[in-house]
Protein backbone atom coordinates (compact mmCIF):
# COMPACT_ATOMS: atom_id res chain seq x y z
CA UNK A 1 0.00 0.00 0.00
CA UNK A 2 1.43 3.30 -0.89
CA UNK A 3 0.72 5.97 1.47
CA UNK A 4 0.01 9.19 0.63
CA UNK A 5 -1.09 12.47 3.02
CA UNK A 6 -4.59 11.51 2.52
CA UNK A 7 -4.36 8.09 3.17
CA UNK A 8 -4.27 8.10 7.22
CA UNK A 9 -5.98 10.73 9.42
CA UNK A 10 -5.09 11.71 12.67
CA UNK A 11 -5.13 14.21 15.29
CA UNK A 12 -2.17 16.86 16.28
CA UNK A 13 -2.06 15.66 20.46
CA UNK A 14 -1.39 18.88 21.28
CA UNK A 15 -3.72 20.81 20.32
CA UNK A 16 -6.30 18.54 18.35
CA UNK A 17 -5.65 20.01 15.02
CA UNK A 18 -5.55 17.26 12.01
CA UNK A 19 -1.93 15.74 11.17
CA UNK A 20 -0.85 12.82 8.92
CA UNK A 21 0.20 9.73 10.35
CA UNK A 22 3.24 9.42 8.18
CA UNK A 23 4.69 12.31 8.68
CA UNK A 24 3.79 13.61 11.82
CA UNK A 25 3.31 17.25 10.61
CA UNK A 26 1.46 19.31 13.15
CA UNK A 27 -0.05 22.72 11.62
CA UNK A 28 2.71 25.56 11.88
CA UNK A 29 0.35 26.71 14.79
CA UNK A 30 2.01 24.39 17.20
CA UNK A 31 5.39 24.71 16.08
CA UNK A 32 5.34 28.17 16.53
CA UNK A 33 3.99 27.51 20.35
CA UNK A 34 6.76 25.16 20.59
CA UNK A 35 9.33 28.23 19.46
CA UNK A 36 8.09 30.85 21.74
CA UNK A 37 7.98 28.20 24.33
CA UNK A 38 11.69 28.01 23.87
CA UNK A 39 12.52 31.41 23.47
CA UNK A 40 10.87 32.32 26.38
CA UNK A 41 12.69 29.98 28.43
CA UNK A 42 16.23 30.27 27.06
CA UNK A 43 16.38 33.36 28.84
CA UNK A 44 18.33 32.32 31.96
CA UNK A 45 16.93 35.47 34.28
CA UNK A 46 13.67 33.81 33.27
CA UNK A 47 14.61 30.29 33.98
CA UNK A 48 16.19 31.71 37.81
CA UNK A 49 13.12 33.24 38.43
CA UNK A 50 10.45 30.35 37.33
CA UNK A 51 13.40 27.90 39.54
CA UNK A 52 12.19 30.42 42.34
CA UNK A 53 8.41 30.08 41.79
CA UNK A 54 8.68 26.23 42.21
CA UNK A 55 8.99 26.46 46.28
CA UNK A 56 6.55 28.88 46.62
CA UNK A 57 4.68 32.29 45.19
CA UNK A 58 6.91 35.40 45.54
CA UNK A 59 6.41 38.84 45.17
CA UNK A 60 8.47 41.54 42.73
CA UNK A 61 10.84 42.68 45.58
CA UNK A 62 11.41 38.94 46.48
CA UNK A 63 12.55 38.52 43.27
CA UNK A 64 14.84 41.75 43.07
CA UNK A 65 16.39 41.00 46.31
CA UNK A 66 16.84 36.87 45.88
CA UNK A 67 18.47 37.27 42.09
CA UNK A 68 20.09 40.82 42.51
CA UNK A 69 17.97 42.44 39.83
CA UNK A 70 16.52 45.41 39.50
CA UNK A 71 12.89 46.35 39.56
CA UNK A 72 12.32 46.81 36.18
CA UNK A 73 14.28 44.21 34.72
CA UNK A 74 12.07 41.91 36.87
CA UNK A 75 8.65 42.73 36.00
CA UNK A 76 9.99 43.16 32.20
CA UNK A 77 10.64 39.47 32.68
CA UNK A 78 7.32 38.76 34.49
CA UNK A 79 5.67 40.31 31.60
CA UNK A 80 7.04 38.00 29.22
CA UNK A 81 6.57 34.96 31.53
CA UNK A 82 2.79 35.69 32.28
CA UNK A 83 2.33 36.20 28.70
CA UNK A 84 3.73 33.33 27.99
CA UNK A 85 1.66 31.49 30.31
CA UNK A 86 4.51 30.29 32.54
CA UNK A 87 3.24 32.51 36.01
CA UNK A 88 0.36 33.97 36.61
CA UNK A 89 -0.50 37.15 39.28
CA UNK A 90 -2.48 37.41 42.31
CA UNK A 91 -3.07 41.15 44.19
CA UNK A 92 -2.02 41.03 47.70
CA UNK A 93 -2.93 44.19 49.91
CA UNK A 94 -0.60 46.56 47.70
CA UNK A 95 1.73 44.04 46.44
CA UNK A 96 1.67 41.44 43.41
CA UNK A 97 2.46 38.11 43.92
CA UNK A 98 3.62 35.43 41.28
CA UNK A 99 3.11 32.32 40.96
CA UNK A 100 4.17 29.13 38.23
CA UNK A 101 1.78 27.83 36.48
CA UNK A 102 2.63 23.91 35.88
CA UNK A 103 -0.29 23.37 32.42
CA UNK A 104 2.34 25.58 30.45
CA UNK A 105 5.39 22.81 31.63
CA UNK A 106 3.38 20.22 30.49
CA UNK A 107 3.13 20.78 27.36
CA UNK A 108 6.90 21.18 27.41
CA UNK A 109 7.35 17.84 29.28
CA UNK A 110 5.17 16.46 27.14
CA UNK A 111 7.53 17.80 24.40
CA UNK A 112 10.69 16.52 26.18
CA UNK A 113 9.29 13.37 26.59
CA UNK A 114 10.54 11.21 23.51
CA UNK A 115 14.40 12.71 24.44
CA UNK A 116 14.43 11.67 27.83
CA UNK A 117 13.05 8.14 26.98
CA UNK A 118 15.81 8.26 24.30
CA UNK A 119 18.59 8.99 26.70
CA UNK A 120 16.99 6.45 29.80
CA UNK A 121 17.92 3.86 27.15
CA UNK A 122 21.21 4.73 26.79
CA UNK A 123 21.79 5.57 30.32
CA UNK A 124 20.69 2.20 31.06
CA UNK A 125 22.68 0.44 28.68
CA UNK A 126 25.97 2.18 29.94
CA UNK A 127 25.01 0.91 33.36
CA UNK A 128 24.39 -2.62 32.56
CA UNK A 129 27.91 -2.16 30.05
CA UNK A 130 29.66 -0.79 33.17
CA UNK A 131 28.31 -3.25 35.53
CA UNK A 132 29.48 -6.04 33.19
CA UNK A 133 32.94 -4.33 33.44
CA UNK A 134 33.13 -4.42 37.12
CA UNK A 135 31.74 -8.17 37.06
CA UNK A 136 34.40 -9.28 34.68
CA UNK A 137 37.40 -7.79 37.21
CA UNK A 138 35.76 -9.01 40.10
CA UNK A 139 35.91 -12.42 38.41
CA UNK A 140 39.16 -12.43 37.16
CA UNK A 141 41.80 -13.06 40.10
CA UNK A 142 44.34 -10.52 40.79
CA UNK A 143 47.76 -12.66 41.75
CA UNK A 144 48.65 -11.57 44.96
CA UNK A 145 52.45 -9.63 45.61
CA UNK A 146 54.99 -11.82 46.83
CA UNK A 147 57.44 -10.31 49.31
CA UNK A 148 60.74 -10.09 48.30
CA UNK A 149 63.47 -11.83 51.15
CA UNK A 150 66.27 -10.55 49.01
CA UNK A 151 68.19 -7.11 50.26
CA UNK A 152 67.73 -4.46 48.63
CA UNK A 153 70.12 -2.51 47.02
CA UNK A 154 71.41 0.81 46.94
CA UNK A 155 72.14 3.87 48.95
CA UNK A 156 68.55 3.82 50.20
CA UNK A 157 68.42 0.06 51.27
CA UNK A 158 67.63 -0.64 55.10
CA UNK A 159 71.27 -1.62 57.50
CA UNK A 160 71.19 -4.43 59.46
CA UNK A 161 72.23 -4.27 62.51
CA UNK A 162 76.31 -4.27 62.86
CA UNK A 163 76.84 -3.84 59.05
CA UNK A 164 78.53 -0.72 58.01
CA UNK A 165 78.84 1.37 54.63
Amino acid sequence: MVYTASTHNSYCTAWGLPTYTLTRICFVAYTKRMESVFEIIAEPNRRAILSLLVSSQQSVGEIERELGMTQPTVSKHLRVLREGGFVESTVDAQRRLYRLKPESLQELEAWLAPFRRFWSAHVDALERHLDRMGHTKEDQSTPTKRKTTGKRRGPNRERHKGETK
